[in-house]
């Protein structure tokens, strides 16, 4: 299938699915069953949810299912996927990924190769498995359907992302997530060729080629609770991700002259029940903070550390502590070092010394708050001073303080300029 790229948004329902009508067209031949994996519902507003509907009635009569990319995050309810999807895909199209289980291995990637791409930071072997039904599951046509956008651990999400991370195994989970958070988050996010993406591209042309994968990417900007979907880009090529990128670079990219002192971040608690998720708040706009600032976090939804029991009891017992503590701790606690996701995680969420953060909660106790380092605030207090349906994403004045808010940190990626000159 040719590449197909539209990025002359805002585009409407009606444009994309003319686009997709005329990309699948190019199959050429009856198709009997196709895998779908768009993201779960953190990336609410990628767009994925109306695609993943719109492909679902397009593909008929073939035989569609949806696996969302959970990586280690927990699988959907009902509700959420309807919230996410729409009613007209059956409960019985879904296939939840459950990491730990679920999947095969489809090759290694090399130590020498991460040696080289770290530059020396790391050289261990990353085990490639993936989600089984991919490679078990007799499709003649998988779409990966997601949404570009800086990230943590990456530099800019998706592309074959949604494929060894978001189905993908316990060995590239733990061992990507850790390259990045050695290699430094302020060096990759919303960059493109970051260690972790090279490794990524390593899987592509050595493990998944053989794959009938196609991946279908949006980029989208949102003001004021509104979404647009500013561009489209369907194909297999690298060259349709690195137009994404540099698309999602205009859009999602809140670059600053100068420091922020004061920032609160809001977390809907429809999306973000846990700090593995919420810590969002503190991975994009970290860049953005001023040395001896504050980062307030009014999170009504969060309940736990981490998505699953096991990752949860890990970050309790080890916290969000600086870098080289973090570092420390993975070198001579077993444990830790047999959950890399969970060391690169903790070194993610945490200012690692430069600032404060603080978190306003309803379901956790100052204890279990204060436990893993972060500070506490009450819910109720904190909204009494900072409403979040008063304040405007951008700067206000609150009393006398000078704030800077942000509605939904999974949008972008708040820097400073100079970081990006």
């Amino acid at each position: 299938m040719k590449s197909l790229v539209v990025q002359d948004g805002p585009l409407s329902l009606k444009q994309v699915e003319s686009a997709l009508q005329g990309w699948l067209a190019q199959v050429g031949r009856p198709l009997r069953r196709v895998l779908l994996i768009p993201p779960d519902g953190t990336r609410a507003h990628s767009f994925a949810g109306p695609i993943t509907a719109l492909l679902y009635r397009l593909l008929q009569p073939a035989e569609v299912k949806v696996l969302p990319a959970l990586g280690t995050h927990v699988p959907m309810t009902r509700e959420e996927k309807q919230r996410m999807f729409g009613h007209e895909i059956p409960a019985a199209a879904y296939i939840d990924h459950h990491w730990r289980t679920d999947v095969t291995r489809v090759g290694v990637i090399p130590g020498e190769f991460v040696a080289e791409v770290s530059g020396g930071l790391v050289d261990y072997p990353i085990a490639v498995d993936i989600n089984r039904e991919l490679v078990e599951g007799g499709y003649d046509l998988i779409l990966s359907i997601g949404q570009v956008v800086p990230h943590e651990v990456v530099g800019m999400a998706n592309y074959t992302k949604n494929v060894v991370v978001g189905c993908g195994g316990k060995e590239i989970i733990d061992k990507s997530h850790f390259l990045g958070a050695v290699y430094g988050m302020e060096k990759l996010m919303g960059r493109d060729h970051s260690p972790v993406r090279k490794v990524f591209d390593y899987a592509e042309q050595h493990f998944l080629s053989k794959l009938p994968l196609a991946y279908i990417l949006t980029v989208t900007k949102t003001e004021r609770q509104h979404t647009s979907l500013m561009g489209l880009f369907m194909g297999r090529e690298r060259h349709v991700f690195e137009q994404a990128v540099a698309l999602s670079q205009k859009h999602n990219l809140d670059l600053l002259a100068e420091p922020l002192h004061k920032v609160v971040v809001y977390l809907d608690p429809t999306e973000f029940k846990s700090t593995w998720l919420g810590n969002k708040a503190v991975y994009r706009t970290r860049m953005a903070i001023a040395d001896g600032g504050e980062l307030v976090i009014l999170a009504p939804g969060v309940r736990m550390f981490g998505e699953d029991p096991e990752i949860d009891r890990l970050i309790r017992a080890f916290g969000y502590q600086k870098r080289l503590d973090v570092l420390r701790a993975a070198r001579e606690n077993q444990e830790l070092a047999a959950n890399l996701s969970v060391a690169a995680h903790l070194i993610h969420g945490s200012s690692d010394g430069r600032f404060k953060i603080t978190y306003a909660v309803q379901h956790l106790t100052e204890e279990e708050v204060r436990g893993v380092h972060f500070h506490y605030l009450p819910y109720e207090q904190a909204v009494q001073r900072y409403n979040p349906a008063e304040l405007q994403d951008g700067f206000n004045v609150v009393g006398e303080e000078k704030v800077f808010f942000i509605s939904n940190p999974a949008l972008g990626l708040w820097a400073l300029e100079k970081d990006f000159n």
